[in-house]
């Protein structure tokens, strides 16, 4: 399982990357592994506000249909748009061209309770 140490992660599987205008967000290797062939996803409209702990879209497998939970309150200000021809990049490429969207946290605090590499790894072997 692929779990780059220059990220953080969710306990519900996302990974969060620090970028210019906020933080990138996508699935885990683990997840994209456990879902199985992603056929759809549904990420959010650039825009809307989100709150930690919700739901903001989905990702649909052939095996099943998960909800996608925001490690981080904030807004919404990019979309990865090449989703919608190209769902498969969720996982082929989870940590690149897969990632779901970014999103302009509330405070800097908003990253604090995320997992680094080791904690994230811990809890998924464990």
């Amino acid at each position: 399982m692929n779990v780059p140490s220059d990220l953080l992660y969710s306990t519900d599987h996302e990974w969060i990357r620090r970028v210019e205008n906020g933080v990138e967000i996508g699935i885990t290797d683990y997840a994209q592994d456990a879902l199985g062939d992603v056929v759809f996803v549904q990420v959010p409209t650039i825009g809307s506000t989100i709150s930690a702990g919700d739901s903001f879209g989905e990702v649909e497998s052939t095996k099943s249909v998960s909800d996608i939970y925001a490690p981080v309150s904030g807004v919404v200000v990019a979309v990865n748009e090449a989703l919608a021809a190209d769902p498969t990049a969720v996982n082929t490429d989870p940590y690149g061209t897969g990632w779901l969207c970014i999103i302009e946290p509330t405070t800097a605090s908003e990253l604090d309770p995320l997992l680094d590499a080791a904690a994230y790894r811990a809890l998924t072997e464990g």
